[in-house]
């Protein structure tokens, strides 16, 4: 348990650095109070005794916001970076050494029966209010980025974007999808609206004038 303990602050030192110092990080950052919990939790859940699991869980979750069901497996060196929003569901499998970012949900489609929840790989990190939904894997050293939506496996070493996801890079090489993507000039489709509504409104302008004068 203390060398579970010592890794965990020592992955929050090397992640965060906003950190100073161990005692901060044991004592204030909710990421670590919640995964410490879960692993009571998740002790509780394997061995029979799940309503105390799920007090445990849901006592976390009103003291941190991060809400961790004790059904799901979480590895070593896990880092909720301010997580506030985090949901993780029942069957939800992490690998070690992830960062998951705020309001992260790694949750189920609703549709589906036995595994749920995704199964994240090594060394993953999933961006700020990213969503990943689905009994599908995220495979190591992958990254999904901020407010993405994945409902499909991610392979290793990939980068997904967008709502819904798409596969932006593999191995640091961009793919098709990455190529048609202009992350400079992106049009504004409040802006096409108005255009098309104010365009629509001289026409029907014009209209009334020519009928004004007949």
């Amino acid at each position: 348990m203390f060398d579970y303990l010592r890794e965990t602050i020592h992955a929050y030192q090397a992640r965060d650095p906003a950190a100073r110092s161990a005692l901060e990080i044991y004592l204030l950052y909710p990421g670590v109070r919640a995964v410490i919990r879960h692993r009571r939790a998740h002790w509780c859940w394997t061995h029979g005794l799940k309503f105390l699991g799920r007090a445990i869980s849901q006592r976390t979750r009103k003291k941190t916001g991060i809400e961790i069901h004790p059904g799901a497996t979480i590895g070593r060196r896990l880092v909720i970076d301010h997580g506030m929003g985090v949901v993780i569901g029942e069957t939800a499998e992490i690998g070690d050494d992830v960062l998951l970012y705020q309001c992260v949900t790694l949750g189920g489609t609703g549709k589906d029966q036995g595994k749920r929840h995704p199964t994240i790989g090594n060394n993953v990190l999933i961006g700020s209010g990213a969503k990943v939904l689905g009994p599908f894997k995220v495979g190591d050293n992958s990254r999904i980025a901020s407010n993405a939506v994945v409902l499909s496996e991610v392979p290793a070493n990939s980068t997904a974007v967008g709502v819904p996801a798409h596969i932006a890079r593999i191995a640091g090489e961009k793919t098709d999808f990455a190529s048609r993507v202009d992350q400079i000039s992106v049009s504004d489709p409040v802006t096409q609206e108005l255009c098309a509504l104010r365009g629509r409104v001289i026409q029907l302008e014009q209209q009334l004038a020519k009928e004004k004068e007949n």
